[in-house]
């Protein structure tokens, strides 16, 4: 560990050096962590705590360079704390802690051709797996999916990165109309010699994209984000089940074989708190409301 590493991991928490904004929801935050940036692999995630009352929101790596001591995320404001960080987070100001890298790495194994497969937010937590297997001397072909061209982002770092890159959009306002799985679909036709794809984003999503590459025995893997809270297997909140067995996504994944994962379990675990999570953004709102009352706003 050298000496910016330790003073770093203090209280002090962890610099935010840069911030991005995509859309009114979604945010970038790039992270001076030295130590983090030269032990994450493609596929691990972290857990964050904006502050010390904060809650613990697991977090694929979108990116990290070594280089440069930082780590990036990519954040969606959908829910009490997120929204909180959307407020809170801006340069110069510091995570108060971020645990990690977790989770078992991305196997890029000695696949040829692969196609990488990122639906909305997903897009992200892609790119370091894309990146990956094309260093390790593979053909990579990523499909982005977006709802409308004003949402679309790093398409320029995956272009740089991949061999070929196929846009969609919902309502086809930018690329190809259509879904990932429509564009999946397309690329299958064109590359019938592709020996591995891995798609992130929502559930519908990568089930979707699951059962386009079933019938044709393609090895597909996809990145599961259950509801999680330590991250170390002891609270058992992250259960997925895979084929006929129980795996935690937070000790055993992130990463599954996509043609083995039960999907409609998956979504009603996901569904499970709805109700606490509707609860806190009101709170959240409210107190929102009466700061901005006493602050004349």
């Amino acid at each position: 560990m050298t000496q910016s590493d330790t003073q770093t991991n203090t209280a002090t928490g962890y610099e935010i050096v840069r911030r991005e904004d995509y859309s009114d929801v979604t945010y970038m935050l790039e992270i001076r962590h030295p130590l983090m940036a030269r032990a994450a692999r493609p596929g691990q995630f972290v857990i964050v705590m904006s502050h010390p009352e904060g809650e613990r929101i697991p977090l694929t790596l979108a990116d990290f360079d070594a280089a440069r001591g930082t780590i990036t995320l990519v954040i969606q404001a959908v829910g009490k704390s997120t929204r909180e960080m959307q407020q809170s987070c801006q340069v110069g100001t510091r995570l108060y802690a971020v645990a990690g890298p977790m989770g078992v790495p991305t196997h890029l194994g000695h696949a040829k051709q692969v196609v990488c497969v990122g639906g909305g937010l997903g897009v992200a937590p892609i790119y370091p797996q894309a990146r990956g297997y094309h260093e390790a001397g593979a053909r990579v072909t990523s499909i982005l999916g977006f709802r409308n061209a004003p949402l679309v982002f790093w398409e320029d770092r995956f272009r740089a990165a991949c061999d070929e890159v196929l846009l969609c959009t919902d309502d086809g306002s930018a690329g190809l109309h259509g879904f990932v799985s429509d564009g999946l679909r397309q690329v299958l036709a064109a590359h019938p010699d592709v020996d591995q794809v891995v798609a992130i984003g929502p559930v519908p999503m990568m089930k979707a994209c699951a059962e386009v590459t079933r019938p044709l025995g393609i090895p597909t893997t996809v990145s599961l984000n259950p509801i999680m809270v330590d991250g170390t297997g002891m609270c058992g909140g992250c259960r997925v089940k895979i084929g006929e067995t129980v795996k935690f996504a937070c000790v055993d994944g992130p990463d599954f074989d996509a043609h083995q994962v039960d999907f409609d379990d998956l979504i009603v675990r996901l569904r499970r708190y709805r109700g606490e999570e509707h609860a806190a953004m009101e709170r959240f709102s409210e107190h929102c409301r009466m700061h901005d009352m006493a602050a004349g706003l």
